[in-house]
């Protein structure tokens, strides 16, 4: 695909990965339309790309309803939709904020639900291209991010049985998997007193934070080639192929941290949401 003037909606813009492929792909000429919170950073991002921005949540249905066909009539048409938009959390099961952990359902999985769902039939029509952002997380499910896992996995599973439905409409399906990025999200969950230790101890690549501009160029490649996957670092998807295996690592490695991380939870009471994008989306 050509993505020279081919109308490309993206999720999560405001910061992060969202304005970052935003970004890139205006370099290439893309027409942009920009959904998210945050409304002077979303306004932002579209001054630098040419873009137009849509102040919405995607996890009211009238809105993204509302926002989809509103997009679709300025543009003449939607060819791609990258369902990005997502909230991290940090907290064990037992001792986190239940408010917390299941807005991150519902953003990171509903939320995707709802655009793709709003969005398709603009993509039926373009025979057009989505993507939807997984994560590391849907493959490697660590302590402390049982949420976020959960969501990302369900994710992954949404996006595989997209990709059956609507093959013979002409439209493909990506999902994104990356690791660790440098963003707003990650960078304030390595604050948090007892997850940050944990992520940032995580042994070699595993815990190692990559560039933004990494998942932008990976993004763009994905969507040129309307992939079935993208994956940043490119061993994400090598594990792939290991993944039976990854719980057993995990329990092991954990079992010298998570039962004093467990109790420090429990005391601190320091679960919730992270980052400035968790902030927008808990009001």
């Amino acid at each position: 695909m050509d993505v020279t003037g081919k109308v490309v909606l993206i999720t999560g813009a405001a910061r992060g990965i969202g304005a970052e492929v935003a970004r890139q792909l205006a370099a290439r000429g893309a027409r942009l339309a920009l959904v998210g919170l945050e409304k002077a950073q979303l306004e932002e991002v579209a001054a630098q790309t040419g873009g137009k921005a849509w102040e919405a949540d995607v996890t009211d249905w009238d809105v993204l309803e509302r926002v989809t066909n509103e997009v679709a009539e300025h543009f003449g048409g939607i060819d791609v939709v990258i369902a990005n938009a997502g909230i991290a959390a940090t907290g064990f099961v037992r001792s986190m904020d239940p408010k917390a952990f299941e807005r991150v359902i519902e953003v990171n999985l509903l939320g995707v639900w709802r655009t793709v769902r709003t969005a398709l039939p603009h993509l039926v029509k373009s025979r057009g291209y989505c993507l939807v952002v997984s994560s590391l997380a849907a493959i490697v499910h660590i302590p402390g991010n049982a949420a976020y896992s959960a969501a990302k996995a369900g994710c992954e599973a949404f996006a595989d049985s997209l990709r059956a439905e609507v093959r013979h409409l002409g439209v493909d399906v990506g999902t994104a998997y990356f690791s660790w990025i440098s963003t707003d999200m990650v960078n304030s969950a390595d604050q948090h007193p007892v997850f940050g230790k944990l992520r940032k101890g995580m042994p070699g690549l595993a815990g190692k934070k990559y560039p933004v501009r990494d998942v932008g160029k990976a993004v763009v490649r994905g969507v040129e080639k309307r992939s079935r996957a993208v994956h940043v670092p490119g061993w994400v998807g090598a594990l792939k192929y290991f993944r039976a295996f990854t719980p057993m690592v995990v329990d092991r490695q954990a079992v010298a941290k998570v039962a004093e991380a467990d109790r420090q939870m429990a005391q601190q009471d320091t679960s919730g949401l992270v980052g400035p994008g968790g902030q927008a989306a808990s009001r």
